[in-house]
């Protein structure tokens, strides 16, 4: 197991981070981390918290923001990558379909029903 990212407050203003990954290292860190991370967030694996995490997740990306020294150079850069990153899955989810597989995404707070079909 890795950590990708571990963000924990200890108290009104020591927040930690942590992660197990090193993008000097390894460049296609990044690259594999959001494609797993849009796969799961696309699927059953989601987890049941989605709300809560995404609110987390927006949180973090705008305190990053909000202390960048290029705030507008870094949200063009973020929305250009999330286009590319939105046009691939979808290209996927159409090459899994024309292949015969069935996909089904569940928005957060969605989860799949109970019955089997």
């Amino acid at each position: 197991m890795k950590k990708i990212l571990e963000v924990l407050q200890y108290g009104d203003t020591d927040i930690r981070f942590n992660t197990d990954l090193d993008p000097a290292k390894d460049m296609n860190v990044i690259p594999d981390v959001i494609s797993r991370v849009a796969f799961a967030m696309t699927t059953t694996l989601w987890g049941g918290n989605e709300q809560a995490v995404l609110a987390m997740i927006r949180a973090l990306s705008i305190a990053d923001l909000s202390v960048s020294v290029n705030r507008k150079e870094m949200i063009r850069y973020l929305d250009n990558a999330s286009k590319l990153m939105a046009r691939t899955m979808e290209e996927a989810k159409k090459e899994f379909e024309k292949k015969g597989g069935k996909m089904i995404s569940f928005g957060p707070g969605v989860m799949p029903g109970s019955t089997k079909s």
